[in-house]
């Protein structure tokens, strides 16, 4: 239940986004009844298609990933600096392998939209997919970003809206 947080304009959301992301962010896909969270740090927020928007990345090989192409929405959800062995946890131990939301002592709350975010989180965005595009071998201007992908597993890039952002 959504009753610790608050409801705000996502044109209000007062962190500085670069260092929102970097500091790590639980992606969460699926439904209450079926869902998986991973960490990322990876990602952004802007202004697209007259619309606010976020920019997630998931590799195919990551469970969550089916997730994510099963179900329209997503959340992100944000935690104070007391939760960084959990995103720790949730971005080096599979889905597959581990109920990462019992492990860590997380609440899922779903959200408006039927998707699923955490009590313990100080914000998050729910989010609803606009577009997926993959990225390919070949397709990067600057070739340094090659070092990322030295195993070919590249990401898929969501851009989803931010259709509700929850701060408390």
């Amino acid at each position: 239940m959504l009753s610790d947080f608050k409801r705000i304009d996502p044109e209000r959301v007062p962190d500085n986004l670069i260092g929102l992301i970097r500091g790590g962010m639980l992606v969460t896909c699926g439904t209450p009844d079926k869902f998986n969270t991973m960490t990322a740090n990876w990602g952004g927020m802007g202004y697209l298609w007259n619309k606010p928007v976020c920019f997630v990345f998931i590799r195919p090989s990551r469970y969550t990933f089916g997730f994510a192409e099963e179900n329209n929405t997503m959340s992100l959800s944000f935690f104070t600096d007391e939760y960084k062995d959990v995103l720790m946890f949730c971005g080096s131990k599979s889905g597959r392998d581990v109920d990462k939301v019992s492990a860590c002592k997380l609440t899922p709350v779903q959200l408006p939209g039927k998707c699923v975010a955490f009590n313990e989180a100080r914000l998050v965005l729910e989010c609803r997919k606009l577009s997926a595009a993959d990225f390919e071998p070949g397709q990067f201007i600057d070739s340094s970003i090659n070092m990322f992908y030295k195993d070919n597993n590249y990401h898929r890039m969501y851009i989803c809206e931010i259709t509700g952002v929850y701060t408390k």
